[in-house]
């Protein structure tokens, strides 16, 4: 996400790069160079016009520091202006004294308004809150049914009356089921537009007077750009917004709704959805947002990706093995299924500092090689993928392996081979009481299927390369 915004800044910071100080030329330069970006990310002109204002002011007014470049000082000013755009800090749900909290979920058709519902109960269901989702969308075809569906998969209850009934009502009815079956959480689903029309405000207007929400949040699909500015100010306006889900997000390469929602209506960006997979919803973090869109990385939210997946035992348990070597295909296949689980190869990849200049085509080529990887460990047996060192003393069974999931022998070579540098570098830095960092970052072995940033050798047991036996030569060939 934000790929084009991201380069933009970058070269906007190029020209300080050996300047003695901040000046009113080389930083009118900059800004420049800002101001096109943020305007080609679609941003709203009165967000850019005052954003840049103020980081000129800010930055012709800081203070010399000793050891801190001009980039970098402006760095820092251009990071806090954009975590200020944003909003200056994560704002939590609502919870109400008195249960349950009722959501009411508004926005355009097609933002994935009902699918943002479902992300919500889920979410709210990891935070141990009971929730309930209500089906108040009776206008789209199968959207009760599309919300039925999804409240299955997550094992939320969903609350419906049919399409039969007025939205307010059904709104009405669920908030006091909720109540009365002790849901701590109502979140309602309603009616999009393809347009906002007189209609639709009337009818949102309706349904927040019979339920009283304690949160109005408004879904807006990230790639409208600054149209998501005059879209909130009129949900905000006539309906009044305590906040927003952003939705989309990962693909979004410009970045104008996220810095322009905020700004527009006050009300803050609560959660952002970052794939199709229902578990694709974060809580909002400007600081975290600001440090992406400059190419920074975001570790915490790494991390938090992680720990959802991680369970204690199974990283004591991965730890004893890398530390006795015992480190197998199996867990292999275990490590590269909970990557899947956390999201996609390259968004990880981009999370982590230092690693957003790495091309988009070698992270697919990365994927895809992940994928081949897995096929030829599905044809090993369980015994050559519990003992690999098995497979580096007989190429005969890797030619077996390579032919049975449709690749060359070469390649089964290949990807053994790494497997043994990358087993003995992390038993190497286990025992040396260091952390293995990623595999494929610099001075380190390249993992198999990572992109190799410039490895080194680590201790393995050799390969030996498999080479077709010669025929010997018969009587009828003599």
């Amino acid at each position: 996400m934000f790929e084009e915004l991201s380069q933009r800044f970058e070269d906007a910071v190029r020209g300080l790069r050996g300047q003695g100080a901040i000046s009113e030329n080389n930083v009118d330069a900059a800004l420049k160079s800002v101001r096109r970006a943020l305007i080609e990310a679609d941003v709203s002109l009165q967000v850019v016009q005052d954003f840049v204002a103020d980081v000129r002011s800010k930055a012709l007014g800081a203070e010399v520091v000793r050891g801190i470049s001009p980039d970098q000082q402006f760095i820092k000013l251009v990071h806090n202006e954009l975590v200020e755009v944003m909003g200056g800090a994560n704002a939590p749900l609502a919870q109400a004294a008195t249960k349950p909290t009722v959501v009411l979920m508004a926005g355009l058709q097609g933002a994935g308004k009902t699918t943002a519902t479902a992300k919500l109960g889920l979410h709210l269901k990891e935070q141990g809150r009971k929730a309930l989702l209500v089906a108040a969308d009776v206008y789209r075809a199968a959207a009760i049914e599309q919300l039925q569906t999804l409240g299955r998969q997550i094992d939320v209850e969903v609350f419906s009356l049919g399409a039969d009934q007025k939205p307010e009502d059904i709104a009405a009815a669920g908030v006091a089921y909720g109540r009365e079956q002790g849901f701590d959480t109502v979140v309602v689903d309603t009616a999009g537009r393809l347009q906002i029309d007189t209609a639709m405000m009337a009818e949102m207007v309706r349904i927040r007077t019979a339920v009283t929400p304690d949160e109005v949040l408004l879904v807006v699909d990230s790639m409208i750009g600054q149209e998501a500015a005059e879209l909130t100010r009129a949900f905000h306006n006539q309906v009044g917004l305590t906040g927003a889900v952003l939705t989309k997000l990962d693909g979004d390469s410009r970045g104008g709704a996220a810095l322009s929602i905020r700004k527009v209506s006050g009300a803050p960006i609560k959660f952002i959805g970052t794939g199709e997979k229902v578990e694709a919803l974060q809580p909002f973090h400007p600081e975290r947002m600001a440090s992406r869109i400059l190419g920074m990385g975001d570790v915490l939210t790494l991390v938090e990706r992680a720990q959802k997946e991680v369970e204690i035992a199974d990283v004591e348990k991965m730890q004893r093995k890398l530390q006795e070597a015992s480190f197998d295909f199996s867990d292999f296949v275990q490590q590269m299924r909970l990557i899947k689980r956390m999201g996609s190869l390259g968004g990880l990849m981009k999370m982590i500092p230092g690693m957003n200049k790495i091309d988009d085509g070698m992270l697919k080529q990365g994927e895809a090689q992940l994928k081949r990887i897995e096929a030829m460990i599905g044809s090993m047996t369980q015994q050559e993928r519990e003992n690999p060192d098995l497979l580096a003393s007989q190429p005969s069974r890797r030619k077996r392996i390579a032919v049975g999931s449709g690749h060359k022998p070469a390649e089964m070579d290949k990807v053994l081979a790494d497997f043994q540098k990358m087993r003995g570098f992390m038993q190497q830095m286990s025992r040396g009481g260091g952390m293995p960092g990623m595999p494929g970052m610099p001075g380190m072995p390249a993992m198999p299927g990572m992109p190799n940033m410039g490895g080194q050798k680590a201790p393995g047991k050799p390969v030996k390369a498999y080479k077709p036996e010669k025929k010997r030569k018969g009587f009828g060939q003599l």
